[in-house]
């Protein structure tokens, strides 16, 4: 172990992105001290290691519901073991930082119960953990910088050896601009082409996908973005709601182009978008790039070499098209820090310098977050910065799948996926008009056109419920995505077997503006349908706008409070799905009231009921911000 001496070990565990490029902050931070670190994902960590580790830097975000994101599951089972002893991690040194949304019930819960086993297995906290919260006037930045300098001090004096200057000599900047993490090989054409000559579209495709994606440095190991499950042509775009009613959300309907892909109920689709080729375009303009050029990326460091997959050379343009978001997702702080080196207008430097510096930060906040600039709006105000491709292709944010809820039962339409999607747009406190790269693009595909989109299909937080399972579900606005394919294919099942039955609330603006699938359901819930009572179901809907008082998806439950008791008592269970802000906070305090009024118990008592049914896999929730 004599390679890890004195060596700052900082484990990071992301799902976003954001946990990695605060832990790249720390590193960097710290190599600036002349501290030598090691920066690692926790799903590529062997934490039986940890009792030999000095001193370990966690930088944890929490997703959804309090989950922990997918790099940190194994690391935090093997945490979790029985057989580890109270002393298992004497001597250790450890601090934690969280990332998380105080606008969700359980946040910042991953940091914090990180810390607490962490400190149950006798390790020492340097300083009390830090959490960033998405809710500040500066982000998660705004607790990181001050958490950050009180780090340094606490290390310098419980392990000097780890700070030679101390906490707050710095090394030149200059020295490190000169190291971006990626180095870039130019091509010639001839040998590539002829790769593709033989292959199929789709297969060509396919090919390019993996090799642009598998070169990027933003791409995790644990990241399947790089080969798409299959591809889907959309062959339905309809609109659901009334135009001119302040929403717009539509129903797309897909066929594989590729081989069919098993799903089930309650999966996610993930979809990679195609970026606006005029923005791509003023992009690689901007930046005095060759869009035919074919190119190759690696790390710089030899030791790294494979990381990055088969390297086989791409279209330049293609790389950025396939791999690099510049038009939708806003830069992070470093990419100013970074301009400022290459920008040679004084002014502009200047106020990059501020930018990057603590006294910007909230500035910086409001004009690149708050106002979620793009890559291309940032380079285009500061006209006299020229950036390196390799830095380029480092810091602009890696382009992502986005992720739709499933709104189709495979086994009702064979060949098809179903999508509910609301087409996102709003305008900046500075009121610049802005939409969302994904449901954008799907809501301006023309389904004649067969354009083959890449998707991957994923398990969802909401399992397949088996036929026997009496459901309660809860989904407002497109929360209803799913449970469309619940009642699809539990009204497939229906016409073989018995099923038990569903109690569905909806919820929507106005009933003649946004009542999604109206239809579909008013037909299940009659003639003996799955959401018929007469089956022992029901479909209930609020309006929260078409009367003076507001009605919510939580008031309709109230008026059926002793049937959904009854459910409940027969082993039901509830699944929720919408969105994050507050609504299933609302509902689970109906179903606390419910059970507290039906069972004649105490409201801690009824907490602790749901807080039993959703231990024993009977309480799922699906939200999104």
């Amino acid at each position: 172990m004599q390679h890890r001496r004195h060596k700052l070990l900082i484990l990071y565990a992301t799902q976003t992105g954001n946990a990695l490029d605060a832990a790249e902050r720390l590193a960097r931070e710290a190599e600036r001290r002349v501290c030598p670190i090691n920066l690692i994902s926790l799903h590529q960590y062997d934490p039986s290691l940890l009792p030999q580790e000095e001193a370990v830097i966690f930088v944890v975000s929490t997703t959804g519901q309090g989950d922990t994101p997918d790099a940190m599951k194994v690391f935090w089972r093997f945490l979790l073991q029985r057989n580890l002893s109270r002393d298992w991690l004497k001597g250790v040194l450890y601090a934690v930082f969280g990332l998380g949304d105080s606008g969700y019930q359980k946040y910042n819960f991953v940091a914090k119960k990180l810390d607490k086993r962490l400190m149950d297995l006798g390790g020492t906290a340097i300083l009390e953990r830090g959490l960033g919260d998405d809710q500040h006037p500066s982000g998660y930045e705004g607790t990181l910088d001050p958490w950050m300098s009180s780090l340094w001090r606490m290390l310098n004096m419980t392990k000097p050896e780890f700070l030679p200057n101390g906490p707050d000599v710095l090394i030149q900047d200059t020295v490190l601009i000169d190291q971006p993490k990626v180095q870039v090989t130019y091509h010639n054409i001839e040998n590539t082409e002829s790769q593709f000559s033989t292959a199929s579209d789709l297969m060509s495709l396919d090919i390019l996908i993996r090799s642009a994606r598998s070169m990027h440095p933003g791409k995790s190991s644990s990241d399947r973005s790089e080969h798409p499950d299959g591809f889907l042509n959309m062959v339905k775009n309809l609109p659901l709601t009334r135009p001119n009613c302040g929403k717009d959300v539509r129903h797309f309907e897909f066929e594989f182009a590729s081989h069919a892909v098993e799903y089930d109920t309650g999966d996610v689709l993930e979809i990679l978008p195609g970026q606006d080729s005029t923005a791509v375009d003023a992009f690689i303009q901007r930046c005095n790039l060759d869009p035919d050029s074919f190119i190759s990326v690696s790390p710089r460091e030899m030791g790294d070499r494979d990381a990055y997959g088969s390297r086989m050379p791409v279209k330049l343009r293609t790389f950025v098209e396939l791999t690099m978001d510049v038009a939708s997702a806003s830069p992070r702080r470093y990419f100013f820090e970074v301009m400022s080196f290459f920008a040679t207008a004084e002014h502009e430097m200047e106020r990059l310098k501020y930018f990057a510096s603590p006294e910007g930060r909230d500035d910086l906040y409001q004009y690149n977050q708050k106002e979620r600039r793009t890559v291309l709006e940032v380079l285009e105000d500061f006209p006299s910065v020229q950036m390196p491709l390799e830095w380029l292709i480092q810091l602009v944010p890696m382009l992502k799948t986005r992720a739709f809820s499933i709104s189709s039962s495979q086994s009702a339409h064979p060949n098809q996926v179903h999508l509910t999607v609301n087409v996102v747009s709003w305008t900046t406190p500075y009121k610049r008009k802005k939409k969302g790269l994904c449901s954008s693009w799907l809501a301006a595909l023309d389904p004649c056109e067969a354009v083959s989109i890449p998707v991957w299909f994923q398990k969802g937080s909401l399992p397949t419920p088996s036929p026997s399972l009496p459901l309660i579900l809860i989904g407002p606005g497109t929360g209803c995505a799913p449970f469309r394919g619940f009642i699809e294919e539990r009204a497939m099942q229906s016409k073989t077997n018995s099923t038990a039955p569903i109690m569905f609330f909806f919820g929507c603006r106005n009933e003649d503006a946004d009542f999604l699938y109206k239809d579909l359901w008013l037909t299940h819930s009659q003639n003996n349908g799955v959401l018929s009572e007469a089956n022992g179901g029901g479909f209930y809907v609020a309006f929260s706008r078409d009367q003076p008082e507001k009605v919510y998806v939580q008031h309709k439950m109230a008026e059926h409070s002793r049937r959904i008791w009854n459910l409940l008592a027969e082993g039901a269970a509830v699944y929720i799905a919408g969105s994050s802000t507050k609504m299933p906070e609302d509902v689970t305090s109906a179903f606390e009231k419910i059970v507290s009024k039906e069972n004649e118990v105490s409201k801690d008592d009824a907490v602790r009921w749901i807080r039993a049914l959703e231990k024993c896999g009977k309480y799922h929730i699906e939200a999104w911000s």
